[in-house]
């Protein structure tokens, strides 16, 4: 399901300086936690079912500077149930990045690879710190 359809989203997200573009895929129940002020999701970006999007988080792809016809980067998935903390940045590289099910990223955390399932990651450059648990 594309997250947003209608030009009155679009519209709707701009006071919170929000930009999820058209082209962007989103799961069920997508929170965006404090209304999510700031964030910014680039296209080629899946986002799975129950993701928590707090403020000024970024999800897109490292090379960015680049033209997409010139850039090595597919896809950047983000799984079931991830929770991206506070200005956190994902950013997917060459191929296809996936951040897993249950995944944590930490507040301020730049996190530039995949992950496995129930991951928590922090710090810059992300490292992993734990998993979690109970989900």
């Amino acid at each position: 399901m594309a997250l947003r359809k209608h030009r009155w989203a679009r519209l709707a997200l701009l006071p919170l300086n929000i930009s999820i573009p058209a082209g962007v895929q989103g799961g069920k129940d997508l929170r965006l936690v404090h209304y999510g002020m700031g964030s910014v999701v680039y296209p080629e970006v899946t986002l799975g079912e129950r993701v928590r999007i707090y403020q000024n988080v970024t999800v897109g792809r490292k090379d960015a500077h680049v033209s997409r016809e010139d850039s090595p980067f597919e896809w950047l998935h983000v799984g079931d149930d991830v929770v991206l903390f506070p200005g956190c940045v994902v950013l997917g590289g060459a191929g296809v990045t996936r951040i897993g099910n249950g995944t944590i990223v930490g507040a301020n955390s730049v996190l530039m690879n995949s992950t496995g399932e129930n991951e928590i990651w922090a710090g810059n450059p992300a490292r992993l710190v734990g998993h979690r648990r109970g989900l």
